[in-house]
């Protein structure tokens, strides 16, 4: 791959500081080389077709650095989350967690198993990273890519040793624990956000929910239409005791019942939170202040062990065009409109747009090493790089307008490293497998140690 002068200076100009985290010389010089065939031509993205198309650099080269080099990764991340408050950080953004899946075959890269798969929507051999992508309005930048490993790896000491995963990796981890450590490193690199969003998968976790309440942050999760909530008006009594000794603890004056419940007796509007490219977005909803039944568990009189009313929230239900139903929890403030209860919740798609970039435009999928310890963190400042080409600069227009449209970067502009005035280029036909993510799984191919 031959490109201008002037596309690898800007490019070199950005890594600068990326490239004064990397103590060796060789990661210095093999790392703009590694970045320009990510995002540069071609349509695979994994180690070897690459350093075809390098006239820079060997194959032996670029996978010794992407696989076998020693390097710390967080002062890295840390530059990282530094440009990604500088393109997308505010007091209008959001953090959105998920979760995105690597359908793979075999069993010896690290965390592959039999496990849900999105990216199919079933069971399959995949690996899955947990995904945090801060956002502002329409612009996703993605700050962290974390490996899940399955208890199928953590209860094997043997095939984690053979594998090389660090000893800090091996402890057994949840997917919302995950994501928490995450949402902790970017708070603690001061990143500007205002609202946490997650879907059903780590909305349904009672442990999540708490742990970002009592860290002081705004959040709007998905939930399961069976999630028991109490009226907000509940009341923690002394059930008078017929016969023996008198009660000790509190039981609530009323009964929990399912989210879909609850909002079955209130009245839905249609409710539009942003205009898309085929006119204004729009669904029925509903909310009612509630208190989540996510307290401890108490035996309330012949219903046994139910848990005790938490903290107050919204429960938000959206009807959509299909008629499915979709549930909510949000701790936003009690005078919260319903228009901006239902732009939170939907801002997560977002994160889609960015899962599906890091796989079509930058090969997330397409790695075929045993660890994602290297290709993630790389892909995600890659994703950061290509936001930054397509945001325009800050305080361009006039006051009132509407801002220009964060295009796709087509392969002339990754080229040239500036946006095209064309149309963006249509996907090729066949290689989509999904609407939202495009990734098909692979044989995978260990590449030699």
């Amino acid at each position: 791959m031959v490109v201008d002068g002037t596309w690898r200076a800007e490019l070199e100009g950005w890594l600068t500081p990326f490239l004064a985290t990397l103590s060796h010389p060789a990661q210095r010089r093999m790392c703009p080389v590694y970045v320009a065939g990510l995002i540069g031509l071609g349509d695979r993205k994994s180690v070897q077709p690459m350093a075809a198309r390098s006239d820079e650099a060997g194959y032996d080269q670029l996978h010794h650095f992407v696989a076998a080099g020693v390097w710390d990764a967080r002062p890295l991340e840390a530059a990282l989350l530094a440009e990604a408050d500088r393109l997308a950080g505010g007091e209008d953004a959001v953090l959105v967690v998920d979760d995105t899946a690597l359908p793979k075959k075999g069993r010896h890269s690290v965390g592959v198993a039999p496990q849900y798969a999105s990216v199919l929507g079933k069971n399959a051999n995949c690996q899955t990273l947990v995904s945090v992508t801060l956002a502002r309005r329409e612009v996703p930048v993605m700050v962290g890519l974390r490996l899940f490993l399955p208890e199928s790896w953590t209860s094997d000491p043997e095939r984690l040793a053979k594998a090389r995963v660090p000893q800090d990796r091996c402890t057994p981890r949840t997917k919302p624990e995950i994501a928490l450590e995450e949402i902790d490193r970017v708070r603690t690199a001061g990143v500007r956000f205002v609202c946490v969003l997650a879907d059903a998968g780590y909305g349904r976790s009672a442990p999540f929910r708490q742990a970002l309440s009592e860290r002081g942050l705004r959040w709007a999760v998905g939930i399961p239409s069976k999630q028991k909530v109490y009226p907000f008006d509940v009341a923690l009594i002394f059930p008078a005791a017929g016969r023996g000794r008198p009660r000790l603890r509190h039981i609530p004056d009323q009964l929990s019942v399912a989210a879909e419940t609850v909002l079955c007796s209130q009245p839905w509007r249609q409710v539009s939170w942003r205009r898309g490219t085929k006119g204004r977005l729009a669904a029925r909803f509903a909310a009612l202040r509630v208190r989540v039944a996510d307290g401890p568990p108490q035996r309330i009189h012949d219903l046994g062990a139910q848990h005790l009313p938490g903290e107050e929230v919204w429960v938000v239900g959206e009807q959509r065009s299909t008629g499915e139903r979709k549930y909510y929890l949000s701790n936003l403030p009690a005078d919260t409109p319903l228009k901006q209860l239902a732009a939170a919740i939907k801002a997560r798609w977002v994160c889609e747009q960015a899962h599906q970039q890091l796989k079509e435009e930058l090969g997330l999928d397409h790695f075929e090493g045993r660890s994602l310890d290297r290709a993630a963190p790389t892909r995600a400042h890659d994703h950061a790089r290509l936001r930054g080409l397509a945001i325009p600069p800050s305080g361009s227009g006039q006051a009132g307008q509407k801002k220009p449209p964060v295009r796709r970067l087509s392969p002339a502009c990754q080229r040239s490293g500036r946006l095209s005035s064309g149309r963006s280029r249509s996907p090729r036909p066949g290689s989509a497998r999904t609407v939202t993510d495009r990734s098909t799984p692979r044989a995978h191919h260990d590449l030699p140690k």
